[in-house]
């Protein structure tokens, strides 16, 4: 017999129906409540569809750096980065996205779906300048469904418990990663030039 649930009838008969609450609080624009959220948040994750599949990237900044335009528009600033280009990539093929926006110490979430599309309109991006540095471009999201997210998973993790807090060295560094894949790359060099790096290219 197999176990493998394979159709949302299936899915039903196993979970149900959502509360009511769950239901509720889905709603296709952003509210003065919603706005909060995402005024506050410094960390947001994006998702997006590619002809590859799917891609799940963090995004961060000092809070309010996602900034909503109307009831109806985000807007975000696509900084430096390692130029793989993967969310900028699908968005230009496929532009369905969906973002969690993440605040610490909060155990709530708040998930906006929607499209977007990305723009180089030189006064916008003049306009999310940081330490001197503008985007090369931002992306602009047109908000569809928005919502909430219940604390459980945050409280299951213990997410913010600084008692739970690994520190760096209890993983191995990205130069020890990257020696593995190749065996003359210079670790220790790498990591031991990456902090001053770090802060030459953050912006």
């Amino acid at each position: 017999m197999s176990h493998v649930v394979t159709t949302e009838a299936e899915l039903e008969a196993l979970y149900g129906t959502p509360v009511g609450a769950a239901v509720v609080k889905e709603i296709d624009y952003i509210s003065d409540h919603y706005r909060r959220f995402i005024e506050t948040s410094p960390f947001v994750v994006l998702a997006t569809s590619g002809p590859e599949g799917l891609d799940c990237t963090p995004r961060g900044d000092p809070a309010g750096f996602v900034r909503v335009a109307d009831k109806h528009t985000l807007m975000l600033p696509d900084r430096r980065g390692n130029n793989r280009l993967d969310t900028l990539r699908n968005l230009v093929r496929d532009p369905r996205i969906a973002l969690l926006f993440l605040t610490p110490g909060v155990n709530r979430t708040l998930r906006v779906n929607g499209r977007a599309q990305i723009t180089t309109d030189p006064a916008l991006c003049a306009s999310f300048t940081m330490e001197g540095k503008a985007p090369r471009s931002v992306i602009v999201v047109t908000a569809e469904r928005v919502y909430t997210q219940c604390p459980k998973a945050l409280v299951r993790s213990h997410l913010w418990d600084p008692t739970k807090f690994l520190a760096e060295t209890d993983l191995p560094s990205s130069g020890t990663i990257m020696h593995a894949l190749q065996a003359s790359f210079d670790a220790e060099e790498y990591d031991r030039a990456y902090p001053q790096r770090l802060k030459e290219t953050i912006y």
